[in-house]
């Protein structure tokens, strides 16, 4: 059974949003879009209310960080 993803889980879902939407550039996408993308991954299971800035720019860095690894490693 895959893992039930948190607000919490910002490196996994870094890395599903990396597979998930490979054309995007984590860091030009605002917040509200990012809520969405989070929210929408299959294997997420939080309440979308438990977000706050701090945990989308923890997902979106490590989104980023995954992205640069892929493209430079």
């Amino acid at each position: 059974m895959p893992k039930q993803l948190t607000w919490a889980d910002s490196e996994d879902i870094g890395i599903l949003l990396s597979e998930t939407h490979p054309e995007l550039d984590p860091l030009a996408v605002r917040f509200t879009d990012l809520h969405k993308y989070v929210t929408e991954l299959p294997d997420f299971k939080d309440d979308p209310k438990n977000s706050n800035e701090a945990k989308l720019e923890a997902i979106q860095m490590a989104w980023h960080a995954e992205v640069l690894d892929r493209t430079q490693g």
